[in-house]
């Protein structure tokens, strides 16, 4: 697959934890990592996302050791499982959805399939269409790390529009790492592309949310 798109330039400028918008803001409640260990083993976790808008939406859940994390920062913020409205799993690793159990209530997105509870809903995801939740998010396809990978674009904040990337981008200097990690390098290429060609901060997948920098040319 050729590559039509040309890389814009980020610069790895972080961006505070909770971005406000309106009507939705964007709270990182947890920043991803991934740490190679001496024993050729790797520490990994994703992050977790919450929108706070019109719906509550849960963008990744970490993994399974992350619950009691996961509860307790919905409980600062006073919330329970049950006030999430949608969860969407970026992917379906286990760092990524390892808590869906914990929201029987809400409509569950893993990859392109849109569930609530055990009824399955039409959707056009993979095939390459968005799903639009409101006006100011939706979910869009960006495969290549897996073949069914999604990200949600939040529009309306003071930052501009922001990507919650899954590992669309593992970390803001992955340029030397996500291949290695990608399923489909060519194909993840052109969701980076167009990733970066639309969004003014991306949230990644194992690593602080970033900025993103285009040239005044385009």
């Amino acid at each position: 697959m050729s590559v039509e798109f040309r890389i814009k330039k980020t610069e790895c400028v972080e961006v505070s934890e909770v971005i406000l918008g309106e009507p939705y803001c964007v709270s990182v409640l947890k920043h991803g990592y991934c740490i190679s260990q001496a024993d050729g083993s790797v520490r990994a976790d994703g992050s977790i996302t919450l929108l706070t808008g019109p719906q509550t939406i849960l963008v990744d859940t970490g993994g399974p050791w992350d619950r009691d994390f996961l509860l307790s920062k919905l409980k600062e913020r006073g919330l329970s499982p049950a006030d999430v409205s949608f969860v969407v799993g970026t992917h379906g690793h286990s760092d990524h959805v390892g808590n869906l159990n914990l929201f029987t209530r809400a409509t569950v997105v893993v990859g392109c399939d849109v569930s609530q509870g055990d009824r399955y809903m039409p959707n056009m995801l993979a095939e390459g269409s968005p799903y639009p939740i409101d006006p100011y998010v939706s979910i869009i396809p960006t495969p290549g790390h897996t073949g069914r990978d999604v990200s949600v674009l939040v529009k309306g904040t003071v930052v501009g529009q922001v990507l919650v990337a899954g590992d669309l981008f593992e970390c803001c200097t992955d340029e030397g790492s996500w291949r290695e990690l990608s399923e489909n390098p060519e194909v993840q290429d052109v969701s980076r592309q167009t990733a970066l060609k639309t969004a003014d901060v991306i949230i990644p997948g194992h690593g602080a949310p970033f900025r993103v920098f285009r040239d005044s040319g385009d």
